[in-house]
């Protein structure tokens, strides 16, 4: 279930509405936020299936005036570290400066027939500050088929700091339509704050 919203009162909701640990996820996402306004958010809850047990996750994102703040919460069941489930939330602020690139990926149905404004029946949204990259490397080649001299690697380096999708037949079209606004909010903040407007 992912919400988004423009204000702190919204987004305090919509984690209580994610019925997730509300109480935990709303204390470390305000204490990230303090007391900057909130310009956007999205909340996003995803269950995953590992081996015989069902796991949860929820990530909000919030938008504030000057930063970008990411929080991941987990539950884990009870383990040799812990006789009892426990959760663990995490948050990460970042500088708006800092967001390298913000990547939205369509996937649209019938594509020969798109008409603009059809929502996509999948949105993911890949955001990059330099925290994580991840490097793909191949041997070059030429293009003569006999050639037998080492022409090296080949290559791409991407900022893949969070990846988040949503999909209408999983999370429905509000939370894809809801993405597609956070991630255009991001986008102008970050594009605002290399501008200095």
């Amino acid at each position: 279930m992912a919400k988004t919203g423009t204000t702190t009162q919204g987004l305090r909701a919509a984690i209580e509405r994610s019925g997730y640990y509300p109480a935990l996820v709303a204390e470390a996402v305000e204490a990230a936020v303090g007391g900057e306004a909130v310009a956007s958010y999205l909340v996003h809850q995803e269950t995953t299936f590992d081996a015989n047990e069902v796991r949860r996750h929820v990530t909000v994102l919030v938008l504030t005036g000057t930063r970008f703040i990411v929080s991941h919460t987990d539950e884990q069941p009870a383990d040799g570290t812990s006789p009892s489930p426990y959760a663990t939330t995490s948050t990460e602020s970042v500088a708006l400066e800092r967001i390298s690139s913000v990547v939205v990926s369509r996937v649209v149905a019938n594509p020969e027939s798109y008409t603009p404004g059809t929502l996509p029946r999948e949105v993911v949204l890949t955001i990059g500050w330099g925290a994580v990259n991840r490097i793909d490397l191949e041997p070059a080649a030429c293009g003569d088929p006999n050639c037998e001299a080492d022409h090296g690697y080949t290559g791409s380096s991407t900022a893949d700091d969070l990846s988040l999708r949503v999909s209408e037949a999983g999370d429905g079209p509000d939370t894809v339509r809801q993405a597609l606004t956070f991630a255009q909010a991001l986008s102008e903040a970050t594009v605002a704050s290399m501008t200095g407007r």
